[in-house]
């Protein structure tokens, strides 16, 4: 692999500098509410990983603490990603678009906290620096709605009993979620559009929903000595009166839901000195219209059941935080009868079997992180993807082509990274593949190996 180059380093100190606070005791919108340091919340002061009072921050509708007269943050990430092969390409300039290249990748507003003692909020609106790219080869940026979550919460303790309980509106299955193993937080960096970061950590596979995000959620949970968590609600498109929670996403790539999908959570967790440790499973059936444009036929929906399962353990003793996470989900996948069933023949028209009726996905995540002193910190990653193979998946385009028609993927990632400050976040991950789309070797039919998908990627972040 030869060297990586950061290229522009003036503009990401300019940005760096800019984003320092400069009041290292403050902290965005929900700190300057309760007046408490980034430790206080997140797990060896990171975003977003959540210590215990940051659960229940949360879960009490980040309601703690005084109303802030300044309910608002910023965050904005540089950086660069690096392929190690992009010569195996008919066109590297698309297929690796900004390889090497330092880029001002995404940025989000929030409008966050509380609004009265038992309603708050967490809105987020992100804009995409390369959301797409017209045909001259000019990237144009896009905003549109992010994660939202807005709640009413409630609790009543006694001598024998401690109950938290409340109502979330919200916009992705398990944002409303309180532990990093969930689908919708256990990726925390921002991920970049240009297909140089198409094989980076947050691109690689994640355990979570088939109904994806961008839509119209009413979730009822309860939360019982600070040891059984369960949440219960459903889904549906996100249009009339919720139309703000997909705004800004174009109609044609919008989820469209046939009706209303259920969504539960069910989780254990225990507490004992600097240590906690949680359980949990979860799950969701989806009935999704194949095209988001035409939901009048019936006979269009995907149907999607999602089951998983999840543990966290943290320990947290200044000045060491350690996080263990692993999650798993099994998906099952029903296609419309238009789909199922149909004649397929690879790029040399040779027939292969026809494409199935059902398919099921599986993936694994792993990670564990160590923090010291809130300062430096590593992790080590796993991610591990396995699923039916279905002659709907066969591709023989190069870099990303599947000629095996599988939807195997296998890798690991190692990070490092360092926190100078409270909302400035300097990070190295490397991702290695040792499958990808199914095959070791050979995985586009035009001699590209899984390990040639081999990312680096540095990332500036900061918020305020």
């Amino acid at each position: 692999m030869r060297a990586t180059r950061f290229p522009g380093m003036s503009v990401v100190l300019l940005v760096f500098c800019a984003l320092q606070p400069f009041d290292a005791s403050a902290l965005p919108a929900f700190a300057r509410q309760t007046g408490q340091n980034c430790m206080a919340c997140h797990a060896g002061g990171q975003f977003p990983e959540l210590t215990p009072y940051g659960r229940l921050f949360k879960l009490t509708g980040y309601t703690l603490g005084e109303r802030s007269a300044v309910p608002f943050s910023a965050m904005a990430v540089a950086s660069d990603s690096h392929v190690q092969n992009t010569s195996k390409s008919d066109d590297s300039k698309a297929d690796f678009q900004k390889n090497n290249s330092l880029i001002f990748a995404t940025a989000s507003a929030f409008a966050a906290g509380k609004i009265t003692d038992n309603l708050g909020a967490f809105l987020q609106v992100t804009y995409d620096n390369y959301a797409s790219q017209s045909d001259d080869g000019k990237f144009h940026g896009h905003t549109s709605a992010d994660n939202m979550d807005i709640r009413y919460a409630d609790r009543s303790i006694d001598e024998h009993r401690d109950i938290i309980f409340g109502v979330s509106a919200n916009n992705n299955p398990s944002v409303a979620d309180v532990w990093n193993s969930a689908p919708a937080w256990m990726q925390y960096v921002p991920v970049p559009s240009p297909t140089s970061s198409s094989f980076i950590d947050g691109n690689a596979p994640y355990p979570g929903y088939a109904a994806g995000g961008n839509l119209a959620g009413l979730t009822g949970y309860l939360f019982w000595n600070q040891q059984i968590y369960a949440e219960i609600g459903a889904y549906r498109s996100a249009t009339g009166i919720a139309g703000f929670m997909s705004a800004g996403v174009a109609d044609a790539e919008k989820i469209r839901l046939q009706g209303s999908n259920p969504y539960w959570r069910l989780a254990w967790n225990h507490g004992w000195g600097a240590h906690s440790l949680m359980f949990g499973t979860s799950g969701m059936n989806a009935k999704i219209f194949d095209d988001p444009l035409d939901t009048a036929d019936a006979s269009t929906v995907h149907r999607f059941r999602d089951i998983g399962f999840d543990a966290q353990y943290q320990y947290l003793l200044d000045p060491h935080t350690l996080t263990v996470q692993a999650a798993y989900m099994h998906d099952n996948h029903r296609y419309p009868a238009f789909l199922a069933d149909q004649a397929a023949s690879d790029a040399a028209g040779n027939p292969l079997p026809n494409t199935n009726a059902r398919d099921h996905l599986d993936v694994f995540r792993a990670k564990a992180t160590y923090v010291y002193a809130a300062r430096y910190g590593a992790s080590l990653g796993f991610f591990n993807q396995t699923g039916s193979t279905n002659s709907a998946l066969y591709d023989s385009t190069r870099v990303y082509g599947n000629i095996s028609a599988n939807p195997a993927v296998r890798g690991l990632t190692s990070e490092i990274f360092w926190t100078p400050v409270q909302y400035a976040r300097i990070g190295l991950q490397f991702t290695a593949y040792g499958k990808y789309n199914g095959a070791t070797h050979n995985y586009d039919g035009a001699g590209r190996n899984a390990s040639d998908n081999n990312s680096v990627f540095l990332y500036f972040w900061g918020a305020y």
